[in-house]
């Protein structure tokens, strides 16, 4: 495991280097393990929908645009079987906890959980299991120990999730307060509303703090044009030690698209 001074040291070399060296200094999440799940297949009226596993596809496609090895990001979905392009897992908590754990012992340099599902005041839906803000908190550190960890939450009433997953080394963003809904999961929704506004966000920030930012800007702005309410507030938490670092982790940005 990298320690946080070799972190430091390492993209600041990176930054005083010559451009030529610049290209070739890896990802700063490059050796990151992470985890994409769709929590659920229902829409918020009880019909099949498709978009938390859209979420979860491009989500994790979006992650390796931003530097993360696509060999350490693994997708859950409740339906594996229906995305042979992808392979998901099956969203089961024993069996993601079983692979951010293995994950991590290859990527030890930290540790990135997302989850988009439904949400209730007790926690968030995988499965039919309700996933209490403990046992997350559990998972995380039981996987992940030691090291700096970025948990984002797209659901109804995630925010419950923040006092308890919080830690020095670790950033939490929710897609809504602790005491509301959030929106966009209806049959026809291609994201919820929160997933959509990370898709969005992510190719033009610099970093988990700036792109959280944003995010919250962006869901305040579609709930205001779609006439969604109340707001759902989406929560952005950073602990004191991560903070100041989190600009350091600057995101990768792939090669410009050749033009027909």
């Amino acid at each position: 495991m990298r320690s946080w001074a070799g972190v430091v040291i390492g993209v600041l070399l990176a930054l005083t280097a010559p451009a030529a060296s610049v290209r070739a200094q890896p990802a700063a999440f490059s050796d990151w393990a992470a985890v994409v799940v769709a929590g659920d297949w229902r829409a918020h009226g009880g019909g099949p929908t498709e978009a938390f596993d859209n979420a979860r596809r491009d989500v994790a496609a979006a992650l390796v645009d931003l530097g993360f090895s696509k060999a350490s990001i693994r997708q859950y979905s409740v339906r594996p079987k229906r995305y042979r392009d992808t392979r998901p897992q099956k969203s089961e908590l024993p069996t993601i906890y079983a692979g951010l754990s293995e994950l991590s012992r290859a990527a030890p340099g930290g540790c990135l959980v997302y989850l988009t599902s439904h949400g209730a005041p007790e926690g968030a839906l995988v499965d039919e299991t309700i996933l209490t803000p403990g046992l997350l908190a559990d998972m995380v550190d039981g996987a992940c120990p030691d090291r700096p960890s970025i948990v984002v939450l797209s659901a109804c009433f995630s925010g419950v999730f923040v006092p308890t997953l919080q830690r020095s080394d670790r950033m939490i963003l929710t897609a809504a307060r602790h005491d509301r809904a959030s929106f966009g999961c209806g049959e026809s929704d291609k994201y919820p509303f929160f997933d959509d506004c990370f898709l969005k966000a992510a190719p033009a920030a610099h970093d988990f703090a700036a792109l959280g930012a944003s995010v919250q800007a962006c869901v305040a702005a579609t709930e205001k044009a779609t006439g969604a309410s109340p707001p759902s507030e989406p929560q952005l938490w950073i602990g004191g030690r991560l903070k100041p670092l989190l600009p350091l982790y600057a995101f990768a940005r792939p090669p410009p698209r050749a033009r027909p």
